[in-house]
């Protein structure tokens, strides 16, 4: 099982950006949280199976039809379990 945290740079907000990666993240079986930041990238942390956790990464810096991801900043943390679902967060 793997955890990665990642934060997506570019045109990431406005794109239905955190809608996406919560319906892959579910699609894929993935748990954890994704949420906009103030300065306009997007973050997320995903917990999960190892293959489906870097399926995911991958898929995070491409994003949805609309977005265009121009950096994709992934840090490898240590599997915590701490997740029951994949949400959007509202917080900073």
């Amino acid at each position: 099982m793997k955890r990665r945290h990642v934060i997506a740079v570019g045109r990431v907000q406005g794109v239905a950006f955190r809608a996406w990666t919560r319906k892959t993240a579910l699609s894929l079986h993935l748990t954890g949280w994704v949420r906009n930041l103030p300065d306009g990238s997007v973050e997320a942390v995903f917990e999960g199976p190892d293959e489906e956790v870097e399926l995911m990464v991958r898929r995070c810096a491409v994003g949805p039809l609309l977005a265009k991801v121009t950096d994709l900043a992934v840090r490898e943390e240590a599997y915590r379990g701490e997740f029951v679902d994949f949400v959007i967060r509202h917080d900073l």
